[in-house]
């Protein structure tokens, strides 16, 4: 089954589609701010599943996940693109990116995005917090479940005006879908992924606000293929959507 989505720009240069994926508790609609900067390229933004016009379809992992992106790709006639994706959005185009059989991919930008735990012991404390939070989220007002949410140390960034408006934002969703997609594509049970997409040979990269200390480390340790954002956290392409969209497309237009 086909995800919803929508189409921002006609491919009329014959150059390769940009397909956005959002982050959990997002939707297409996250990307508007860097899609005025993509003009030059044709754009495709998707609702996850259980996201925004998404939200009454389902996946129980990644691989039907991905067969779903599949499909909508092929749905649009899009055979040649680039999968930009933001944490959630960044696993899911990693892991698809993973599985090889895909021609048409061009590569991958990853933003905030976990290459996958090394240790069995990380993945049991990632799956007990991670139930935790998907038993908040269907049992208790939304609103108050996001509250503790964007209280966590990798939205330290934000301030507390910005963190009332994604409560804002975010208050659209259905908290029993989004509880459903947190344990679908848990961390914990992602696969290590950077060794896989080593071995693709496509082009990768990680963008990652400078002021986000976490994925910052975690690029230096795993010597994953960093570019920071100025000016930004953990949510770079909102924080700033112009040097967001700076870096990606000097990314995909370098000659190779």
């Amino acid at each position: 089954m086909s995800l919803a989505c929508q189409i921002h720009s006609t491919n009329e240069t014959g150059k390769p589609w940009l397909v956005f994926l959002h982050g959990l508790l997002g939707s297409g609609e996250d990307w508007q701010p860097v899609l005025p900067y993509c003009q030059q390229w044709p754009c495709m933004t998707i609702d996850l599943p259980g996201h925004g016009d998404s939200v009454s379809q389902i996946t129980p992992n990644f691989e039907d996940t991905c067969v779903q992106l599949r499909e909508t790709l092929q749905q649009q006639g899009i055979e040649r693109y680039w999968l930009i994706g933001y944490s959630l959005g960044s696993r899911i185009a990693m892991y698809f990116a993973s599985q090889g059989g895909n021609s048409g991919l061009q590569g991958v930008i990853i933003e905030g995005g976990h290459p996958g735990l090394t240790e069995e012991a990380e993945r049991e404390a990632r799956l007990n917090h991670d139930s935790l939070w998907a038993e908040r989220f269907r049992a208790f007002p939304l609103g108050d479940t996001l509250e503790q949410w964007y209280q966590q140390p990798v939205f330290a960034d934000l301030t507390a005006q910005q963190r009332q408006t994604l409560v804002a934002l975010r208050g659209r969703n259905s908290g029993k879908a989004i509880a459903s997609m947190l344990m679908a594509t848990s961390l914990s049970k992602q696969p290590f992924l950077w060794p896989i997409l080593q071995k693709t040979a496509l082009p990768l990269v990680w963008l990652c606000g400078e002021h986000d200390n976490k994925f910052q480390q975690l690029a230096q340790h795993f010597a994953l293929p960093l570019r920071s954002i100025a000016n930004a956290g953990h949510n770079a392409h909102r924080a700033n959507p112009a040097g967001f969209a700076s870096q990606l497309i000097s990314f995909i237009s370098s000659p190779r």
